[in-house]
């Protein structure tokens, strides 16, 4: 019973994207980037988020109708809720439309939220911000190797950069499963850690909104 006490008391930072693939990339930038997970567990929930092409009180109820899941998912967890990631991919690149549409949600969401929260709005796609660490592409397949035309450059200016994998990574062909085994790989080499190679706008944006986080404190009983 004692250690279901203890689980019962850590806090649940739920993670919201388009599929598990996303929520597992990012769970590892987290990881990483976050002050401090000694006292949170991470859980996903599988979300159709569409937040990029929402204004006004749309936006607010689609972040509220996310909320309500959120919520469900640390009921589940028995643990108070401490924080929210939401993640969707731009299919688009850091440019002007990137900025407006960053502040808009990014803005609805800090409103909204009941706990610390940050948005993982991926330019173009979560695979770019994979690119930014070329070097954790061998220790998944070595056979794998990330050509020089996609190193050390603005990933954030890269179209479809999934099927760029898929098509110059080499043998066997990358798969959208892959990806998280990759941020893995990144976070335990040290990549993460270290910085990109290259540069990605979305990514910095994201690694910077979760450092403003403040660690994680528990709710005491008494105050819940």
């Amino acid at each position: 019973m004692a250690g279901n006490r203890g689980q019962q008391e850590r806090g649940v930072i739920v993670l919201a994207g388009e599929d598990s693939n996303d929520c597992r990339i990012v769970a590892e930038i987290v990881k990483q980037h976050h002050p401090d997970l000694s006292n949170a567990r991470l859980v996903e929930i599988s979300d159709k988020t569409r937040l990029k092409t929402a204004t006004g009180p749309e936006l607010a109820t689609r972040i509220r109708t996310i909320i309500g899941k959120v919520k469900g998912r640390a009921l589940r967890a028995k643990g108070p809720l401490v924080g929210l990631v939401i993640h969707e991919d731009l299919d688009g690149h850091t440019d002007a439309q990137y900025t407006r549409i960053r502040a808009n949600v990014a803005g609805a969401l800090s409103r909204e939220s009941p706990c610390n929260a940050a948005l993982a709005l991926a330019a173009w796609e979560s695979e770019a911000w994979l690119l930014l660490f070329p070097d954790a592409f061998p220790a998944v397949r070595p056979n794998w190797k990330v050509p020089a035309r996609l190193q050390g450059r603005d990933t954030g200016t890269l179209k479809s950069p999934k099927e760029e994998l898929k098509r110059r990574l080499g043998s066997p062909a990358f798969r959208e499963s892959d990806g998280p085994r990759v941020a893995e790989e990144a976070r335990l080499l040290g990549l993460l850690a270290s910085g990109p190679t290259g540069t990605n706008r979305s990514y910095k944006d994201f690694v910077h909104e979760l450092g403003q986080w403040p660690a994680v404190s528990v709710p005491s009983p008494r105050s819940r």
